[in-house]
């Protein structure tokens, strides 16, 4: 009997082994990744490391579109939708983008010059990117990521940075009257000589910023906090002082000493 059981457990080891052999091994999901077609236009093109200089981008659909590391040089992308693109480390040099839809990834990217007016960035993600005398007059940049961006020589004029993070941001000589600042974060921010005329930095996080010669003419502080703020040689005529917490830590409605 004990043989008969040693023999029925050898029969269904053995098939347990040929059932295993014979089920085929599971293939891992793969992930497509569209090939690089420089020529390609459309939502969730690659285009990455493309040579587009100077190219006609105007209205184009390029929502999704992997354009990282892409030379758009002088491009024209006037209303284009760029929603959710990645343009991480592209280059926007001079480019032209007045109403364009760049709710996307812009890290390290390359502005210097481009035209961005009334152009859509909120919740953009501009770390590091250089934006040096660039055009964003009546821009949205609500929300947006701009720690440690060049913003040197921009013209924001009328932008709308509702609670954008600027900390570190170098804005020296940045043109930002009637700028809506309202809960933005400026910590550590390089103001020297930036024009914040009638701007609204209501909520705003100043601390350690550099004001240096910068012109606040008229612009609201209410609720502001300045601890650490350089206001040295500011420009304070009729700035709106409201529950303001002064470079000294004073919280007051009188201007700050």
């Amino acid at each position: 009997m004990r043989k008969q059981d040693s023999l029925l457990v050898v029969l269904t080891v053995a098939c347990v082994a040929l059932f295993a052999a014979c089920t085929p091994t599971p293939v891992p999901p793969t992930t497509t990744v569209a090939p690089v077609d420089c020529a390609a236009r459309g939502p969730f093109v690659n285009l990455s490391g493309c040579d587009l200089r100077g190219a006609n981008l105007r209205g184009a659909q390029l929502t999704g579109a992997n354009l990282t590391n892409a030379n758009l040089t002088g491009a024209d992308l006037v209303i284009a939708n760029l929603t959710n693109a990645n343009l991480t480390n592209a280059n926007l040099t001079n480019a032209t983008l007045i109403g364009a839809n760049l709710r996307g990834a812009l890290i390290g990217a390359n502005l210097t010059g481009a035209h961005l007016g009334s152009a859509t960035l909120i919740s953009a993600n501009l770390y590091g990117a250089n934006l040096t005398n660039a055009n964003l007059t009546n821009a949205s940049l609500i929300e947006a990521h701009m720690v440690f961006a060049i913003l040197s020589g921009a013209n924001l004029q009328d932008a709308d940075l509702q609670a954008a993070d600027l900390s570190y941001a170098d804005l020296t000589f940045a043109n930002l009257p009637d700028a809506n600042l309202t809960n933005a974060n400026l910590t550590r921010a390089d103001l020297v000589v930036a024009n914040l005329t009638r701007a609204n930095l209501t909520r705003a996080t100043l601390i350690k910023s550099n004001f240096y010669y910068a012109f606040l003419t008229e612009a609201n502080l209410t609720d502001a906090d300045l601890t650490d703020a350089d206001l040295t040689d500011a420009s304070l005529g009729f700035v709106i002082w409201s529950n303001t917490t002064c470079p000294n830590g004073a919280v007051q409605s009188t201007p700050c000493a």
